[in-house]
């Protein structure tokens, strides 16, 4: 495949880190590659991508790509566009959810090869077969304690009890869940109450949901009742904002956003909140997970 300079237009928490990956143009001393790869993850980027594909054609041939051009993924190789330590097992989600383009661009769940790493980013691990994701489970398990997650997202109305059992054998140190249209209420409700009676505390926020927050007609007041709903079903909240095509968002509700992203800050808010209607947070602690010697 020879040496492949891979380009992002922005720098992210999961963006690799490597000698071969770039976010600016190569300058007057670019590498010596035989291919380079524009990955494009967000739409609103495809300006600033297109600009490096052109800062990047005298050095070799220029492949743009990625979720933004709605390229279908394929299979998965650790560290190529995402950070190493992060991971991707399946490609594509059977629903098909107004706001979202994964169905649009990878269709169906299909099950890859699982590759190590510490952070599963499958679109909707909860609907692959039992087997991969038992042996996904098995995986994360390999890998150091403190940092194993899935930031992906897990459907609460897929939730099973053998699921919440691998989640318990697994202690991940966060997992996300999804509230993003009202009939995903009642089943977070749900997956709450089944965590919850499994062990895990509100206290310990571990158990974390994307609220999807700011799409058209949307209102801070339905917002926010939203966010309360998901810190009463058990999860500490993550405002997730809606972006359109060309990435435009509202002041108020980048505003909004940021102060339903951090945990401690949420965690401030619901102690004042709880204080003011008369009741107390929750005291008990999970069990103290045991020291990782991997």
């Amino acid at each position: 495949m020879g040496r492949i300079a891979r380009v992002f237009p922005r720098r992210t928490r999961a963006t690799p880190d490597d000698e071969l990956a770039f976010t600016d143009p190569p300058g007057l001393f670019p590498p010596p590659v035989d291919e380079v790869h524009i990955s494009v993850a967000f739409t609103w980027d495809l300006p600033r991508a297109e600009w490096l594909a052109d800062q990047w054609a005298s050095v070799a041939p220029v492949k743009i790509g990625g979720p933004a051009l709605g390229t279908r993924g394929e299979g998965f190789e650790p560290g190529m566009y995402v950070r190493p330590g992060y991971t991707i097992t399946s490609r594509g989600c059977p629903n098909r959810c107004w706001f979202c383009s994964v169905w649009h661009r990878d269709g169906d769940i299909r099950e890859l090869a699982i590759k190590p790493g510490y952070d599963i980013l499958d679109d909707n691990l909860l609907a692959c077969s039992e087997e991969h994701i038992r042996a996904v489970f098995a995986m994360l398990r390999e890998q150091p304690c403190m940092k194993r997650q899935l930031t992906g997202g897990l459907e609460a109305a897929r939730l099973k009890a053998w699921h919440v059992e691998e989640l318990w054998r697994t202690k991940p140190r966060q997992m996300f869940f999804a509230y993003d249209t009202p009939d995903d209420l009642e089943p977070l409700q749900r997956a709450g109450r089944m965590m919850l009676d499994a062990g895990w505390t509100r206290r310990a926020k571990r158990l974390r949901c994307y609220v999807l927050v700011g799409f058209p007609k949307d209102t801070t007041e339905d917002a926010t009742a939203r966010l309360r709903q998901t810190l009463d079903a058990g999860f500490v909240p993550m405002a997730m904002l809606w972006r359109s095509a060309k990435g435009d968002v509202a002041p108020d509700w980048k505003r909004f956003q940021r102060g339903w992203a951090r945990p401690a800050i949420i965690g401030a808010q619901n102690q004042q909140r709880g204080q003011r209607h008369g009741t107390q947070t929750e005291a008990k602690t999970e069990p103290t997970l045991p020291r990782d010697k991997r």
